[in-house]
């Protein structure tokens, strides 16, 4: 994977040609609107202005290559584990914290360097032994410390800082070492977006029922089922980004974005309404934080990308 690769390869140009049109449209809609609807308009077009910042910086770890996308994985899941530590009270634990941090640098080098024994890109066994190795160091903290008491929850919320964090969400950095980079890493990007563009917009026009309403309001069965429609719907048409998909992987993949992608998001609303509040941070204006726009991802690319291993290998 190299800019040069990139410019030349058509499924990069066929999907920024598609994100370009669809952001093109939504703000000749939003500005098509604004007269009509004043001040309601305005929290979608700070969505809508957010985007237009984060599709070239994500398009541009795509076009520099292989190296770019881990390590932009790597820096997502350092910051969502953050926003993460400070919403449920680990950030004070500097200890424990630091560890964290340091197995989500050693999932993305996992991903990055070469396989030894197969002279491959990405180290797969390394990376899906990482669990193990973060966990038995997390464990150690308070044998270190010589602290029996008060270390349960913070060692309990470290493990899942780290697995849902750093090692489920490591997943999609680990896409750009199969041997159909740009197909693979673009459609789970663009269709979990999509899916949850979809649960927003069926929801706001045809919700009635709630989904889970102690968990999530606002999210509707209508929503959830015309976000698992589209979901469904988008690898046939998109059926160029894995040219060697049969109709199974189409339907699994369907499945995998559609179900995966919304369990991912209420997983975080769980978290979320058991703590008090609404975002895990500020750090995008009309989405929240890191981990409020990521969730769906977490879910959805290790799905993702054990299915493509189980039936092709990565390689």
């Amino acid at each position: 994977m190299s800019s040069p690769e990139a410019l030349r390869n058509q499924v990069v140009l066929t999907y920024l040609a598609i994100v370009l049109a669809l952001l093109a449209l939504a703000g000749a809609a939003l500005l098509i609107l604004k007269p009509r609807l004043g001040e309601k308009v305005r929290p979608v077009w700070l969505t809508y202005r957010s985007w237009l910042v984060m599709v070239p910086i994500v398009l541009g770890c795509v076009f520099l290559g292989r190296w770019a996308i881990i390590a932009g994985t790597a820096l997502l899941s350092i910051f969502g584990f953050k926003e993460f530590a400070r919403a449920t009270g680990l950030y004070r634990d500097w200890g424990m914290t630091g560890v964290v941090y340091l197995a989500i640098a050693a999932v993305g080098t996992a991903a990055l360097v070469n396989d030894p024994f197969k002279q491959a890109p990405g180290w797969f066994g390394l990376f899906l032994a990482m669990p193990v190795y973060a966990i038995s160091l997390i464990l150690t903290i308070p044998i270190l410390r010589n602290q029996p008491r008060g270390q349960l929850q913070a060692e309990a919320l470290a493990i899942l800082g780290f697995i849902y964090l750093g090692w489920m969400f490591g997943h999609l950095g680990f896409l750009a070492n199969s041997d159909n980079p740009y197909g693979y890493v673009l459609y789970i990007l663009f269709a979990t977006e999509l899916n949850d563009v979809a649960a927003f917009t069926f929801g706001k026009l045809l919700g009635r029922r709630q989904f889970r309403s102690n968990i999530s309001p606002k999210k509707t069965w209508e929503g959830a089922l015309g976000a698992l429609a589209v979901s469904m719907a988008l690898p046939w048409a998109l059926q160029f980004s894995f040219p060697r998909f049969g109709p199974l992987q189409l339907v699994l993949t369907g499945l995998i974005v559609g179900a995966g992608g919304q369990m991912g998001d209420l997983a975080i609303s769980v978290i979320k309404r058991d703590i008090g509040i609404k975002d895990t941070g500020a750090a995008i204006p009309g989405h929240g934080g890191i981990l409020d726009r990521i969730d769906s991802l977490i879910f959805a690319a290790p799905l993702y990308l054990h299915m493509i291993h189980y039936f092709y290998g990565l390689r």
